[in-house]
């Protein structure tokens, strides 16, 4: 089903809200919301769901519980003792509440860009902690969605088509050493391969951070009642801190399977069929986009069920 032909090139939040919602209309579908899924094993040859309510059983389960499912919450020495609130960018609505107060946000990911652009224009001052190099690519690119830019390499090898792609993000971010980041050793094609992380893609991040009202500072180390002592030495104080740390799938708390269909991390290393009627979708990362790899999964799911059904 298309997005409906009014929406704009990039959708706001409340419009894919409402498309998710016209969908279900459409396709008569009923979620069952607010009821967890407990584990899911094989059952008699078909596949047992045990849930907060019931038990179901089915000849196929399709888990899409995504990569993001769960937030990853690292901890420091002395931040039991910080006075000032501590949340997950899975809790951050908006920066209303912090105007006029120094905010940090730990990560310099997709969220963490775009939490310290909400930050500053509800009138906050957003400081961002950057322990690890980082990859940065512009949302559009001479008028094209950077994925329209990225399908044009794709029948590259990544290293190639981040080699034929570093003149142009080269003048399109500018020198981003200059402002207190360290570039990755390789380019974003070859960070979503390697590393299965999305790069930054920036959609005003760098642009606050030139003119100081983003500031960039080093990994955090460990905090005090007032303050976060970060690596080099440097204090600083902070009355807010939002962990835009990231997220894992977390497919162990429910599907006894994992461990071995999954990597060290916990990610799987395969979407599609991977057991006998039990099928994973939207877990590998993909430069078309994740909505458009999901499209794609999802169409090739139902086909691998249906060629079941009729057999």
């Amino acid at each position: 089903m298309a997005f409906p032909s009014e929406y704009p090139r990039f959708i706001s939040r409340l419009q894919f809200i409402a498309y998710l919602e016209s969908y279900a209309r459409h396709h008569a579908l009923q979620p069952a919301f607010d009821e967890p899924v407990n584990r899911i094993g094989p059952n008699s040859g078909d596949w047992g769901v045990t849930t907060a309510r019931r038990e179901l059983t089915s000849r196929h389960v399709v888990i899409a519980t995504g990569y993001t499912r769960v937030p990853v919450q690292p901890t420091w020495p002395g931040l039991d003792r910080f006075r000032g609130e501590v949340l997950h960018s899975s809790r951050y609505r908006n920066g209303a509440a912090w105007k006029g107060r120094r905010v940090l946000v730990v990560g310099l990911g997709n969220s963490g860009g775009e939490i310290a652009i909400d930050l500053h224009e509800h009138g906050a001052s957003p400081t961002i902690a950057v322990r690890s190099p980082v990859s940065v690519i512009p949302r559009e690119l001479l008028g094209l969605p950077i994925l329209t830019v990225a399908a044009l390499v794709r029948p590259f090898p990544p290293r190639v088509g981040d080699l034929l792609a570093a003149p142009i993000l080269a003048l399109t971010n500018g020198d981003i050493t200059k402002l207190g980041l360290r570039r990755r050793p390789y380019g974003p094609l070859e960070q979503v391969k390697r590393d299965a992380r999305v790069p930054l893609i920036d959609v005003g991040t760098l642009a606050l951070v030139r003119q100081g009202h983003v500031k960039i500072a080093p990994g955090v180390e460990r905090f005090t009642e007032t303050s976060v002592l970060f690596e080099g030495g440097d204090a600083q104080p902070f009355e807010a801190v939002v962990l835009a740390t990231g997220y894992r799938p977390q497919l162990e708390e429910f599907l006894p399977a994992a461990g071995e269909l999954c990597d060290a991390h916990g990610f799987p290393r395969a979407d599609g069929q991977v057991r006998p009627g039990l099928h994973l979708c939207g877990f590998q990362l993909s430069t078309r986009g994740m909505l458009k790899e999901i499209g794609i999964e999802a169409e090739r799911t139902a086909r691998e069920i249906a060629s079941a059904l009729r057999n």
